[in-house]
């Protein structure tokens, strides 16, 4: 699976990556230093982090893991769960939206790339979001996951799966590119801007 050459929204701004992850902190301490490592590399490659502006789970481990670096971090949450008081306060920017649906809409309008960790439902929901609104032409914009452990094997399977049974396109499922680990995703997004 390939993506495209990264696309900017808008060249007066940073370089921004959409990190899609769990808000959990998984059953192992791999994910959240997983999460916590591609914050931090994000940020000193000049990128601003955008994300979905929790403070816990992986989510917050990227979040702190970016900040820690001196990077920027745009948070993007619903208020409902602001008000269950899981938003990251100590961001560059926290955009509290109406719903779980403004909240992608916004962090895909904010992004020039994608890149998906191991996460679970919402994760899965950000993802595909994205893939289809590839496949519509909505955007040309990379999708990468890291496949930590193989952890998205099983899905890349599926997806190639959907494509033999004749239900999805090829070149669709192509669109998500899986790598190894989050220094290679990086790589793809090619070269940001200096942070000034």
């Amino acid at each position: 699976m390939t993506a495209s050459a990264p696309h900017r929204t808008d060249p007066s701004r940073p370089f921004a990556v959409c990190v899609f992850c769990g808000a959990r902190p998984g059953s192992e301490p791999r994910f959240l230093e997983l999460a916590a490592r591609a914050g931090a590399l994000l940020a000193a490659s000049g990128a601003t982090v955008v994300y979905g502006g929790g403070r816990v789970g992986m989510m917050g481990a990227l979040a702190d893991g970016a900040l820690a670096e001196g990077g920027e971090v745009v948070g993007v949450i619903p208020s409902v769960l602001m008000n269950r008081e899981v938003g990251h306060t100590g961001l560059a920017r926290l955009e509290v939206v109406a719903d779980m649906q403004v909240r992608k809409q916004r962090m895909i309008e904010l992004s020039d790339a994608f890149l998906t960790l191991p996460g679970g439902l919402g994760t899965l929901d950000e993802l595909f979001e994205v893939l289809t609104l590839r496949q519509l032409g909505e955007h040309a914009k990379p999708i990468v996951a890291v496949s930590d452990h193989g952890y998205f094997d099983a899905l890349a399977a599926s997806l190639r799966a959907f494509v033999g049974h004749g239900l999805a396109a090829a070149r669709d499922v192509d669109a998500l590119e899986l790598v190894p680990s989050v220094e290679a995703a990086i790589a793809r997004f090619g070269p940001a801007p200096a942070r000034r």
